[in-house]
């Protein structure tokens, strides 16, 4: 398909998307729609989509993190580079932008929260707090309303995300997964309010990855060659992440054991530079170790030998603080004796595994997975599906295994890891196929790298 096609169809996806303005869902003619922008080509390009409607339309950048903050220098200040693409960006697509400062809220609201629970030992997920508390928290906060009308700002992103409404006289909105199934971020999006999703706009849903670089390349966008941003923003370039929380966490110094053996086998320095599900370096050990259990109690640090033992595999998962999307309306499906039938997401880019979803009296959330799964970890958040729709999500507080589970034979559980494994592979294979395509098309200069 050529790129000037594929402009037309998006221009075209976009129109049909955001046409219902007699429902008050979307965004009619001269209403106010700001597109959160980072620099990079995902956000230029659903930027460039949105230039072409008849909004009144405006682009803002968040500073969430400042180097400065740390080191009292203007060494490694990581956002101005950012900020500089986007203005450029905006410049050439004639719309106006600002930045506004949310350092602060971030500090406060997501990295001190996700630093205390590392420092017992728990794999939060920033990038899901993300979301719900500074893109459609504090930032929605400080969005213009309509002088006139009294009516919110819409607000875009580009995130690879899709989003409906439900049927019925009181619709309500309805997070789903994006067509590009490797770009899919409906998992880090899966803890917004109703509300801020009510308000979210996402262009990108119907586009692949490779779709969005044509784009961006067909429009002579200056971000259009920028590499894929990855990991946390606050880690930036600055090397591996535990070198990075070692500047922030003091050493608790501990034991790390055998599980099979209950024999010590060496020394670690503080549970958070380690991962349940992955592989504990450990000097003098003949066999690759892998992190089954960190006992915050007793600062212990349990391992065993090789990648499918059966210490790694959970089937039950318990949830603390489970946040359904629409908080006031639950599946009724969970409070009965056979559960929700769903699927689960413990990682963005994890295969999706079938589950039964069970929420007691007093809001705690259970979830049975058909299939084991590898890595469980307090802390780490989980989502749920049915088909596309995202339903919410929450934060592990413990898992187990049944009976079942326990009887499984290790070439049983090493079956389900490969599996997992292998469509981690297809995803990735996917992603370089694409690649190299661009890079391919480059090379014969089929598209124009910089604006003439």
């Amino acid at each position: 398909m050529s790129v000037r096609l594929l402009s037309r169809l998006s221009f075209r996806r976009l129109s049909r998307t955001y046409s219902s303005a007699s429902l008050h869902h979307e965004p009619k003619s001269g209403d106010k729609v700001v597109i959160g922008m980072s620099g990079g080509v995902d956000s230029s390009v659903a930027a460039r989509l949105l230039a072409d409607q008849d909004y009144d339309l405006s682009a803002v950048f968040m500073r969430n993190w400042d180097t400065r903050d740390e080191s009292g220098t203007d060494v490694g200040c990581e956002w101005e580079k950012d900020w500089q693409d986007v203005q450029r960006v905006c410049k050439s697509l004639g719309i106006p932008c600002q930045m506004i400062d949310l350092s602060r809220e971030y500090w406060n609201r997501i990295f001190a929260p996700a630093l205390r629970m590392w420092e017992f030992g728990q794999t939060p997920n920033p990038d899901v707090w993300c979301n719900r508390e500074i893109k459609f928290g504090a930032l929605l906060e400080r969005l213009p309303i309509d002088s006139n009308t009294g009516q919110k700002s819409w607000f875009a992103t580009g995130h690879y995300a899709k989003k409906c409404w439900s049927d019925g006289p009181n619709s309500r909105p309805k997070l789903l997964s994006a067509k590009d199934e490797f770009k899919d971020q409906s998992f880090y999006l899966s803890s917004i309010s109703e509300e801020g999703l009510a308000r979210a706009l996402f262009p990108l849903g119907s586009l692949t990855k490779m779709e969005v670089r044509e784009l961006a390349r067909q429009h002579n966008l200056e971000t259009a060659e920028r590499p894929e941003s990855m990991g946390l923003c606050f880690v930036g370039e600055r090397g591996k992440f535990n070198n990075f929380l070692s500047s922030y966490l003091t050493p608790n110094p501990g034991e790390i054991f055998d599980l099979a053996t209950g024999k010590k086998v060496g020394d670690h320095k503080g549970l958070w530079a380690y991962t349940v599900g992955q592989k504990a370096k450990i000097p003098g050990m003949l066999q690759k170790m892998f992190v089954a259990h960190k006992d915050l109690e007793t600062n212990d640090l349990w391992v065993v030998p090789g990648k499918y033992h059966e210490a790694l595999f959970k089937d039950v998962i318990h949830f603390k603080d489970w946040a359904w999307i629409w908080r006031d309306s639950p599946p009724e499906d969970v409070f009965t004796e056979s559960g929700l039938r769903a699927s689960v997401r413990i990682r963005h880019r994890a295969r999706s595994t079938p589950c039964t979803v069970k929420q007691s009296p007093d809001g705690t959330v259970t979830i049975t997975t058909d299939d084991p799964e590898k890595g469980v970890s307090p802390g780490q958040v989980a989502a749920i599906w049915i088909d596309d729709w995202c339903l919410g999500c929450g934060t592990i507080h413990s898992s187990q295994q049944t009976n079942s589970l326990s009887s499984l034979s290790s070439e049983a559980l090493e079956e389900s890891q490969q599996l997992q494994e292998e469509f981690i592979l297809r995803q990735q294979q996917a992603a370089e196929r694409a690649a190299a395509s661009s890079r391919a098309a480059i090379k014969k200069n089929r598209w124009p790298k910089t604006r003439p």
